[in-house]
């Protein structure tokens, strides 16, 4: 069992580290660079090549039965729903094979929107908040237990 990070933007990688430590559970933090790698043992720093979707695609080949993998990318979590893993966001939301298709079609249809939006407007995201890290640490937990049965 691995806990595999899509660390670029992640706000909760330090979260992720002390319930993989618990756990005694390898992880991999991916990422283009720009991170300052961890001293714990179990923590392993991957630095990628620069692309689009480099990190991802190391994720998403490496991923599968009894993995946990952390992402707000819709594409790869799809892609490692494929490949057996578990999948959540930073914020606690898990993607499933159930729901997958419904957050494809809404990431294309909001970025259908934005191309259509002449002027620009819209915004990012709602804020990450003290609550998103509380679920995410909660079903973490439960997502790395479930998969050590």
């Amino acid at each position: 069992m691995s806990l595999y990070i899509d660390a670029d933007a992640c706000p909760v990688k330090v979260e992720a580290e002390r319930v993989a430590t618990r756990h005694k559970v390898q992880m991999f933090v991916v990422s283009n660079g720009g991170l300052r790698p961890s001293q714990n043992p179990l923590v392993e720093t991957v630095i990628v090549p620069d692309g689009p979707d480099v990190a991802d695609m190391w994720i998403a080949e490496r991923c599968g039965p009894g993995d946990v993998v952390v992402t707000g990318d819709i594409p790869l979590a799809a892609k490692c729903i494929e490949a057996g893993a578990r999948v959540l966001r930073h914020n606690g939301e898990v993607f499933t094979a159930a729901n997958i298709g419904q957050q494809l079609a809404m990431r294309d249809l909001m970025a259908d929107l934005r191309a259509a939006n002449p002027l620009g407007a819209g915004g990012g995201g709602k804020a990450f908040t003290k609550a998103d890290r509380s679920r995410f640490l909660n079903v973490l937990e439960r997502e790395i237990r479930a998969t050590k049965g």
